[in-house]
């Protein structure tokens, strides 16, 4: 729901009413509410520090990363009833525990159900782009972390940090998460992949890495709903039959299932048809294997041109990491349900400054919300529930147009299209500095 549809709910505030009151109307009552009863949470006992409290600190984690639990509970304005407004950090991390991780994770899944339902994304051939990819995180090194999630491993045994596998399903064209799922490191992301399967939308084309190739995680997507198309690279070794040529390099094939793949996958047919699709860029050729098998409706000259899209989740990963968690070398949190629940809590945050980004590009009919800046945005959006003021609820409409209005300011320059990075092999760090070659030829 956009953020403007609650500012203009908001028909009366108090005079002592705090930031955290604010903030709420982002996140909508009915959506906490849910998440709590879902989780088994919810009581009807009034606390001195409720629910809604800890969850926005949990937001607030991410929101503002380089800041203690003390400072997040005094820049959410998060106090007590009572003369003694001061809120220890035990309370909170105490109140952590009490609201768990079920009802963060669910938070997070109806409030980006209802945001990409809510608004109308740029489409491809009447369908929305999504991407499916996965990244990793780190969490504090310590026994129990290690036990849950397990970390990398060479002949000296265990030497790095726990670490935490994620998997996310991302509309490309808004960087906005759909749902993702993410479990211990030796879990592999083919598997959690699966688990987005429930959160596929209707007319939609997912772009996947090439490692994602499984014919049976392909044929349920496929079967999932309504138009749910795939597209990834072919595989060198990929082995098919033609079925009929479109052209020279377009043609429908058949792919043939292994017993493997059917013992892991009862309904999968005998054979799957799909697309083979080659093309150049620079004299290089390339093969994207998809479901499009339509070419009327799908016809080549676009359908070369749309796999390039999947870099989009690489950049939203990077936003999350490098933005909103600040390159930082780890998760915060110590105890791996807390690591769960931080995890969500910051793709929570994540998507409410990407549905604000949405909110502002509405007006522009040629801006898309990919077009702008996420770490400008992201600084104003936080500056704005904490600065504006909230003395007056007429106001409140007018300063977050006035929000919208400087979101819009933050445009990208146009990428480079033919940027490279060509790959080097870095320096092995030593104790002592490199010897110039002058001093070698003096010596």
């Amino acid at each position: 729901m956009p953020l403007s549809n609650h500012c203009d709910d908001l028909t009366s505030f108090l005079d002592d009413v705090h930031t955290l009151d604010k903030l709420k109307n982002v996140l909508d009552a009915d959506i906490l509410e849910q998440a709590f009863e879902y989780a088994g949470v919810a009581t009807v006992r009034r606390r001195r520090l409720p629910l809604e409290a800890i969850m926005w600190s949990v937001i607030g984690m991410s929101l503002f990363r380089n800041e203690t639990v003390w400072d997040i509970a005094s820049r959410l304005d998060i106090t007590l009833p009572g003369k003694n407004k001061l809120v220890a950090p035990s309370a909170l991390v105490q109140g952590r525990q009490r609201l768990g991780v079920d009802a963060v994770c669910h938070s997070f899944r109806l409030l980006a159900q209802r945001a990409f339902y809510k608004h109308a994304f740029e489409q491809w051939c009447g369908l929305n782009l999504l991407a499916v990819d996965g990244v990793s995180f780190r969490t504090q090194d310590n026994e129990e972390n290690r036990i849950a999630f397990g970390s990398d491993s060479n002949q000296f045994g265990e030497g790095s940090y726990p670490q935490i596998r994620m998997c996310s399903l991302m509309e490309v064209s808004s960087h906005l998460l759909l749902d993702s799922s993410f479990d211990a490191r030796h879990v592999g992301e083919m598997t959690l992949a699966k688990r987005l399967l429930s959160s596929v939308p209707d007319d939609s084309l997912t772009l996947f890495d090439r490692g994602y190739y499984s014919l049976g995680l392909l044929y349920q997507w496929q079967r999932q709903g309504k138009n749910t198309h795939w597209m990834l690279p072919a595989r060198k070794d990929l082995q098919y039959q033609v079925e009929r040529h479109i052209s020279d390099e377009d043609k429908i094939i058949s792919l043939h299932t292994s017993p493997q793949a059917k013992s892991k996958f009862k309904d999968l047919p005998e054979q799957i048809t799909a697309r083979l699709t080659t093309y150049k860029v620079d004299g290089k050729s390339y093969r994207v294997l998809s479901s499009l098998i339509d070419p009327m409706r799908y016809p080549y000259d676009e359908l070369t041109e749309v796999y390039t899209q999947r870099w989009e989740i690489e950049l939203g990963f990077r936003e999350m990491k490098q933005g909103l968690h600040q390159s930082k070398h780890a998760l915060r949190s110590k105890k791996p349900d807390m690591v769960r629940q931080e995890l969500w809590g910051l793709l929570l945050a994540y998507n409410l400054i990407r549905i604000a980004m949405i909110d502002a590009t509405k007006a522009e009919e040629i801006l898309i919300p990919r077009q702008l800046s996420f770490s400008l945005c992201m600084r104003h959006i936080i500056a704005f529930f904490m600065l504006t003021p909230i003395h007056s609820a007429s106001k409140l409409p007018v300063h977050y147009e006035e929000l919208l209005t400087t979101l819009r300011l933050f445009v990208l320059p146009d990428r480079l299209p033919d940027r490279r990075y060509p790959r080097e092999v870095r320096k092995k760090p030593r104790k002592y500095p490199y010897k110039r070659k002058c001093q070698s030829i003096l010596n």
